[in-house]
């Protein structure tokens, strides 16, 4: 019950904020698609921050406000971290605000792209709405205008594999499909299953590899998911034929969810597999001569067949 009053008052503080900000257009799409806060959203984020993630990201179009959104939940819990450099001062890499810059960046962002009105003057990395429009005018110069390259520019924020992995997945762990306040959570099974991918980002394909664990440097396709969810509690088959024939399934044209095992070939020939992350991102040991990795899952050319749902075995 605390998780849903948690999650109505936030919606109702929301409501409020925007009707007074006359913010009301900002529950609509931007950027062509129409992702919406759902209660998982609603009930993390404050609503003055959700206002300014929106209201930045439509700045920027192509750029979901839910990568914002993440980017600020994984930097500093939306502000909330009382770590050194969050309110005052820098972390030891030089970092300082909610969105943890480093001071001579923002000070060339925002001088590149002034925020609008609403922040301090001159423009303060310690401010959220300096620094939430800084991070959208940073992330829109570095591949994220139009939709180009969201993890390439994610990627610019902080220059690891494992970030990227985690944002996306954060962002989309904000977001459903069903609208406004949708009773959606990321499921933690398959939560559990890309942190532990995410670890194994860089270590080298092996044929028949199953990681440093069972005594091999890396992985094959379904070696990595097969490990990944057993770090989760869940047995999966350990060659990716086996593992999308024993399913479940999810239906043609429903939207991948995060943990989602990702399958290319035929029903009867599959040759590859990967796990879907969100943003359409999957983490995956390509090939030989190719590390674990973040990539799209979708490619000219390919040949994508559907994907899987481990995690409901586990509820």
């Amino acid at each position: 019950m605390g998780k849903i009053a948690a999650a109505v008052a936030g919606l109702v503080a929301l409501l409020v904020l925007l009707a007074a900000a006359g913010a009301g257009s900002l529950l609509s799409g931007f950027g062509g698609g129409t992702q919406q806060p759902n209660s998982s959203a609603l009930s993390d984020i404050p609503p003055d921050y959700l206002i300014l993630y929106r209201e930045a990201a439509a700045t920027c179009p192509g750029l979901p406000w839910s990568v914002l959104a993440a980017i600020g939940k994984v930097e500093t819990d939306h502000g909330r971290s009382t770590l050194p450099g969050v309110h005052s001062g820098t972390n030891s890499a030089g970092a300082a605000g909610p969105m943890q810059f480093l001071l001579p960046t923002f000070n060339a962002v925002v001088h590149r792209t002034p925020p609008p009105p609403g922040g301090a003057n001159p423009p303060s990395p310690y401010n959220p709405h300096d620094a939430i429009y800084a991070a959208a005018a940073y992330l829109c110069e570095s591949g994220a205008r139009s939709g180009k390259d969201i993890p390439g520019a994610i990627k610019t924020y902080n220059h690891a594999d494992w970030y990227v992995a985690e944002v996306l997945t954060q962002a989309q762990a904000y977001v459903s499909a069903a609208g406004l306040g949708a009773e959606t959570a990321p499921d933690p099974a398959a939560l559990e299953a890309i942190n532990y991918a995410q670890g194994q980002l860089g270590l080298p394909y092996e044929w028949g590899g199953d990681g440093p664990a069972a005594g091999d440097a890396g992985f094959d396709c379904s070696g990595l998911t097969k490990a990944a969810y057993a770090a989760a509690d869940i047995t999966l088959p350990r060659v990716a034929q086996a593992q999308y024939d024993a399913g479940p399934h999810v239906p043609a044209g429903q939207a991948l969810e995060p943990g989602d095992l990702v399958f290319y070939g035929t029903p009867k020939a599959i040759h590859h597999v990967g796990l879907y992350i969100g943003g359409g991102q999957m983490i995956d040991a390509p090939r030989p001569g190719k590390p674990v990795r973040i990539e799209p899952y979708r490619y000219v050319g390919d040949d994508f067949l559907g994907a899987i749902r481990p995690a409901v075995n586990a509820k």
